[in-house]
């Protein structure tokens, strides 16, 4: 059995809404995304000798992360209907999720949508700093 690993980073901001410290209030992380896939290779045509193209799993990847880059990460009902209109009326970008906007959540969330796409993911890890990270896992 192969394991590939991509990453990729994107830089946005979040908090955590009913949180008692200093993660209540919005910040900013860059945060990097690492997933590892896992396969046999495949044994003819184009992609011999290979689990998937690394071009194909760098842009799946590529393409997750963009989508979180430079937006205000919240989850769903913890603004307020007039704090969100005065944050669209300035432009700012919003990226509203069902969860809580944690690596934890991220993980699992980055996993799902990339395993919905086809990818044999097996893992993924969000780093929030370059020291601390959250690891999700694909239940077998």
């Amino acid at each position: 059995m192969y394991k590939l690993k991509t990453t990729a980073a994107f830089d946005s901001a979040h908090f955590l809404a009913g949180y008692r410290g200093k993660c209540a209030n919005i910040h900013g992380h860059r945060w990097t995304v690492e997933v590892t896939v896992q396969g046999e290779l495949q044994e003819t045509g184009e992609k011999r000798g290979m689990i998937i193209d690394f071009g194909d799993l760098k842009k799946a990847v590529r393409a997750l992360a963009d989508s979180f880059d430079h937006t205000l990460i919240y989850e769903a009902g913890s603004l307020k209907p007039a704090t969100l209109a005065a944050l669209s009326d300035e432009g700012f970008s919003l990226t509203e999720v069902p969860f809580r906007p944690t690596a934890e959540n991220l993980a699992r969330h980055f996993c799902e949508v990339l395993c919905k796409s086809g990818l044999p993911v097996v893992s993924v890890t969000v780093f929030e700093t370059p020291d601390n990270c959250a690891v999700y896992e694909v239940e077998k």
